[in-house]
């Protein structure tokens, strides 16, 4: 792939918008691509094309190990924690054997109720607010997005809430793709095969135990590769949910209701992010089964392909007028398509916690505003996950409920 493009760089921090844009121009819906280490990948940007692979499991497998290139994959590779090689997750698993797999999680996760899971996003929220409201600014990035959604997933799964710290470390760790991506998994992993061992001998109400108590054969191993698929899967994602949608009321004049009680407007903000600026930008990944063509491309056997879920969202064939709001529109890919989609289950929680997340803050931080310039604002600089390194806030200073209902 001669013409390959970096899948890495600033851009994907400043101007994602226009990279895909120019991405699209120069190279058309799949577009040739490379990883750290000058891996080869095509990146699926074309809605239709995107829609074609991850509709069709057999031709566009999600088995890793008929990947073409792990020869040139080394041990240490920085994106391992992300492609996984010989790893027994319900991510790279197919067939019959996904569709048990998926309907374990799916009804592990049905069974909370929406009522406490709200009431647990309340009390952690109200949590993490009490420890800034006092000083009249706070980080809505570093001291409440990026904390919340693991420490209610955290309490569903049954973990006790002091762990909930060192799982956001971990999590972070890992997504980034980084240095300290291996050091992150090997945490999370350590942690799940922990908590699954203690709810083997004691069972209880929570999400783990009844995984175990599935009567499809899953072995603990593969119960604690699900697990952290579902942590990761669940936390950083609804996170830069929670600070994409704030960022967008405190900027856009369009929601400016929001600020002011509309809660309408809330649900609005968080589709219009799943559209504009979903959390998870592209995902790796699905492998050709056979030679094939796809977007006017020759795909190999063995080819990977990343779902450019952000590019698809902002096709020009799809969106014709990108400045429109979408209101009630969910065709979106922001929790993916076909079989091996986020389970529906899991983008209810998603949804009950993000916009929980985004209430409380409205809630309990009077007249709210940034405390920085706009265009000053930050991503990380990933080309998986887009979220944003701090949201200053101003405030009104008002006192802490202190655990007290509100």
């Amino acid at each position: 792939m001669s013409e390959a493009v970096p899948l890495g760089g600033p851009r994907f921090q400043t101007e994602p918008a226009c990279l895909y844009r120019e991405m699209r121009r120069d190279h058309g819906s799949v577009v040739p691509v490379e990883l750290d280490g000058g891996i080869p990948a095509w990146l699926v940007l074309g809605y239709r094309e995107l829609h074609q692979v991850t509709g069709d499991p057999v031709l566009f497998s999600r088995d890793s190990e008929l990947w073409n290139q792990w020869e040139n994959i080394p041990d240490d590779w920085p994106l391992l924690p992300m492609i996984g090689h010989r790893q027994p997750s319900i991510l790279y698993t197919v067939g019959e054997r996904h569709r048990q797999r998926a309907a374990m999680i799916s009804n592990a996760l049905e069974t909370v109720d929406p009522f406490e899971l709200r009431r647990q996003a309340e009390r952690f929220a109200d949590e993490l607010i009490d420890t800034v409201c006092l000083s009249g600014e706070a980080d809505l990035v570093t001291q409440y997005a990026g904390l919340l959604p693991v420490r209610v997933l955290a309490h569903l799964y049954g973990f006790p809430d002091d762990e909930g710290p060192g799982l956001v470390t971990a999590l972070n760790d890992m997504i980034d793709g980084r240095e300290r991506a291996l050091a992150g998994q090997s945490h999370l992993a350590s942690s799940m095969a922990r908590l699954v061992a203690d709810r083997t001998e004691k069972p209880a109400d929570d999400v783990v135990s009844r995984m175990l108590a599935d009567d499809s054969g899953f072995t603990d191993e593969e119960i604690v590769q699900d697990l952290m698929v579902m942590m990761a899967a669940g936390h950083q994602p609804t996170a830069d949910w929670i600070g994409n949608s704030l960022r967008l009321m405190l900027t856009d004049d369009r929601f400016a209701a929001s600020l002011f009680g509309g809660r309408n407007s809330v649900a609005e903000a968080m589709n219009e992010v799943l559209w504009e600026d979903t959390p998870t930008q592209n995902v790796a990944g699905r492998w050709a089964a056979r030679d094939t063509h796809l977007g006017g491309r020759r795909v190999r056997a063995g080819d990977l392909l990343l779902l450019g879920l952000q590019g698809a969202n902002s096709d020009p064939q799809v969106r014709t007028d990108a400045s429109a709001l979408t209101g009630g529109n969910n065709a979106h890919f922001s929790f993916g398509h076909g079989e091996h989609r986020c389970p529906f289950p899991a983008q209810e929680i998603a949804e009950v916690i993000a916009r929980t997340g985004i209430e409380v803050v409205l809630d309990r931080l009077p007249d709210i505003d940034l405390a920085v310039p706009a265009g000053s604002l930050t991503r990380r600089p990933s080309p998986w996950l887009r979220g944003l390194t701090e949201l200053p806030v101003r405030f009104t200073s008002t006192p802490a409920l202190g655990g007290t209902s509100r």
